[in-house]
C-alpha cells in the first residue's frame, strides 16, 4: 500500500521501518549521515523538514508531522489490520 507523505509523494507503506520527528540531535545525525552516503531522499518540496521516514535502505524527509503519517496507516497505530 503506497502512503501520501505530503506534497503529492507518496511511499511504499511495507519498506518503512519507523517515522521519527526531525527535531532531536539523532535525528539530524541520521539526516546528515544519509545525506553524505546519498541514501537520503528529501521530499518536503522545500519546506521545514518535519519528520524522518527510516525505510529499508533509505532516510525519507517529510514536510509532514509524524502523527500525520501515522494516521495515514490502515488500521490503528499498534499495528493491527484494517
Amino acid at each position: 500500500m503506497l502512503i501520501n507523505i505530503g506534497y503529492g509523494n507518496v511511499v511504499n507503506s511495507d519498506k518503512i521501518v519507523t517515522v521519527i520527528s526531525s527535531d532531536s540531535a539523532p535525528a539530524r545525525r541520521l539526516i546528515q549521515g544519509a545525506k553524505d552516503k546519498g541514501t537520503a531522499i528529501d521530499a518536503t518540496q522545500g519546506r521545514k523538514t518535519k519528520s524522518v521516514i527510516v525505510a529499508e535502505g533509505y532516510i525519507i524527509l517529510s514536510a509532514l508531522l509524524p502523527d500525520t503519517i501515522a494516521d495515514r496507516f490502515p488500521g490503528d497505530r499498534m499495528g493491527e489490520e484494517a
